[in-house]
């Protein structure tokens, strides 16, 4: 079978091995479970999961690699759907729904951000994304790679990485080096309809890195209402946002709240 150009503007970078997956496929155990799988391509993670006893709802947004995969793999447990993954109706999706995929570099993080609410209907997600992402995914407090997105998903799930994939293993090869990494999801630590706030306030802390939180926050609270708040909840003058997890910024929420 002929099969069509890989496309750079959508980041298409394909695995050339099925055993490649087997860390997201140990992680997710998708034996008897529904798996929403986004950017199957060639399908070679489809047919991991297929194998392992999941039904699969692959979700492409390229036309002709969906075809190509209908063709390659004709099993009644697959369905297909040719779509933005940036527009999956997460609150629509039965539950429960595990969630896998060959994530795209360019909208890897925003797919991640838009399912993590969704925890009552997916338990686990597992995902291939560039080994920077994953870094940033999992990253402490204090560390290099910390900043917004780490306190965002560390609110909202557990995540591991589950394993290092070299540039040799896509055709074609990427530049940067890639890693699969697991999310348990879990319900995120204030309601559900605030934590656009809290995850605002995150924002705002690590909108100028150089900067202490006392500077950051000042930006959008304003001087007198910002050392209010850090006193309140503690919070050293001269902190940095990088230095605090979750809980610290959990302390500083409520009082960012008004005018």
């Amino acid at each position: 079978m002929r099969k069509p150009p890989l496309k750079k503007a959508l980041g298409q970078h394909h695995l050339v091995a099925g055993a490649l997956c087997r860390p997201l496929i140990q992680f997710l155990s998708p034996e008897g479970q529904r798996v929403l799988e986004i950017g199957p391509g060639g399908g070679v993670l489809t047919a991991e999961l297929l194998a392992a006893g999941a039904r699969v709802l692959a979700w492409e947004l390229d036309l002709d690699w969906a075809v190509v995969l209908r063709r390659r793999l004709p099993d009644p447990r697959l369905a297909l759907v040719v779509g933005d993954a940036l527009e999956i109706a997460w609150n629509h999706l039965p539950a429960p729904t595990l969630v896998a995929g060959n994530l795209p570099y360019n909208v890897a993080t925003a797919i991640i951000e838009d399912l993590l609410p969704h925890h009552a209907r997916i338990p686990k997600a597992a995902f291939l994304v560039q080994k920077e992402v994953a870094d940033r995914i999992v990253a402490a407090p204090g560390s290099d790679a910390y900043g917004s997105f780490s306190v965002i998903v560390a609110a909202y799930a557990r995540p591991r990485i589950l394993g290092r994939v070299k540039p040799g293993s896509f055709r074609p090869p990427p530049k940067v080096d890639s890693a699969f990494v697991g999310f348990e999801l879990q319900p995120p630590p204030l309601p559900e309809k605030v934590m656009p706030d809290f995850i605002a306030l995150v924002r705002l802390a690590f909108a100028q890195r150089r900067k202490t939180l006392r500077n950051s926050l000042a930006a959008g609270w304003g001087r007198e209402r910002t050392e209010a708040v850090l006193a309140a909840a503690g919070i050293p003058e001269r902190a940095r946002a990088e230095e605090l997890g979750v809980g610290e910024f959990l302390r500083i929420y409520p009082g960012g709240q008004g005018s």
